[in-house]
């Protein structure tokens, strides 16, 4: 019975996105016909019209009844003008590049207006659930989840939260007494922000070098340069605003959007002041993605395994792990404490 559930929606996949690939196909082989040779105006704006239009609304009717985000008709027409651009001739990509000019702009602005009423609702709903603040990463990526495929999400969810820490969040975050922060001494702020004074000496250099030698290359390095010195910022930013936390039995380790992993209090095995050299391996790891480059004093040891999420939705699991908090005792007495009453219940 499951053998055959499992194949039904195998199949009902297969149709789902078979289709639309189908049609696809179509469009690029009439485009190599006779056919299209004879009539390229007349066939190019229908073809175009195909691509845009009529195979996102085709995939849009065979989603309708399925657990599918109707949000996936938007990579389905930025593939359509993608397809379009290279198959059909420059001269007749007048309804292509109106669709470039103002339907693209629209339906951009339309995702990212929807994403931000969606967070903005998930951000409400969590305040009624949790004593802290509403965390804004945690209620981008469920919100995300929920309208975009998987790997689409994290991407979305991770440049989204970049520009919101590096650019719009600057209000300083009170720390209530179950929360923890992580950045005033261990030096990651430091080296983050030296790397990115690095970055920007350095495309200066580049940008001056490279203009001897070609413009356009000059200004896509400068281009992607400051497009890393604008993530480290946010990556840096992020620290800050989003401190470690304990909340109902649970541990919420976090650094920055870089990390995080939840750990029930109970699965902890020890809690160990030490800033002693680990071996890093698949059970032994750092919450800190900087890895050797960052202070530790905080080691816990679980009794069974556990994952963590890394940069981009990256899984890692471990059994011990490494981090730094700067009021470390009174961290560690507040888990024992827990630790303690937990037992305490487990054994009446």
């Amino acid at each position: 019975m499951s053998k055959m559930k499992t194949l039904s929606k195998t199949n009902s996949n297969i149709l789902v996105f078979g289709v639309p690939v189908l049609l696809i196909v179509s469009m690029v082989l009439i485009t190599k016909s006779k056919l299209f040779s004879a009539n390229p105006n007349t066939l190019s704006i229908a073809i175009t019209i195909d691509l845009l239009f009529t195979i996102p609304i085709v995939y849009l009717l065979l989603i309708r009844k399925k657990n599918i985000p109707k949000t996936t008709i938007v990579p389905f027409f930025v593939l359509g003008i993608v397809i379009a651009s290279y198959i059909i001739p420059k001269e007749h990509q007048s309804i292509l590049d109106w669709a470039k000019n103002w339907v693209f702009p629209i339906l951009e602005l339309g995702v990212v207006t929807f994403v931000i009423y969606k967070v903005r609702k998930s951000l409400l709903r969590l305040k009624q659930h949790t004593k802290l603040k509403p965390d804004f990463f945690s209620a981008l990526k469920e919100t995300c989840n929920e309208i975009l495929p998987k790997q689409i999400a994290i991407l979305l969810a991770m440049e989204l939260a970049v520009f919101y820490y590096g650019f719009v969040y600057w209000k300083k975050r009170t720390i209530a007494k179950n929360e923890f922060t992580y950045h005033r001494n261990s030096g990651s702020v430091g080296l983050l922000i030296g790397l990115i004074g690095i970055i920007g000496i350095e495309t200066y250099v580049l940008h001056i070098l490279l203009l001897k030698w070609n413009t356009i290359a000059a200004w896509i390095i400068t281009g992607l340069s400051v497009y890393s010195g604008i993530q480290i910022l946010g990556f840096l930013k992020s620290l800050t605003k989003r401190p470690i936390y304990i909340e109902d039995n649970i541990l919420y380790l976090r650094y920055g959007i870089l990390s995080e992993a939840t750990i029930p209090i109970k699965n902890i095995e020890s809690i160990e002041l030490s800033s002693k050299d680990l071996e890093l391996n698949a059970e032994t790891r750092k919450l800190s993605p900087l890895g050797n480059l960052e202070n530790h004093n905080v080691i816990i040891t679980l009794k069974q395994e556990n994952t963590f999420t890394g940069l981009y939705g990256m899984k890692k699991s471990f059994k011990q792990l490494a981090f730094y908090i700067d009021n470390h005792e009174m961290f560690k007495t507040q888990l024992e404490e827990i630790k303690s009453k937990l037992t305490s219940l487990k054994s009446i």
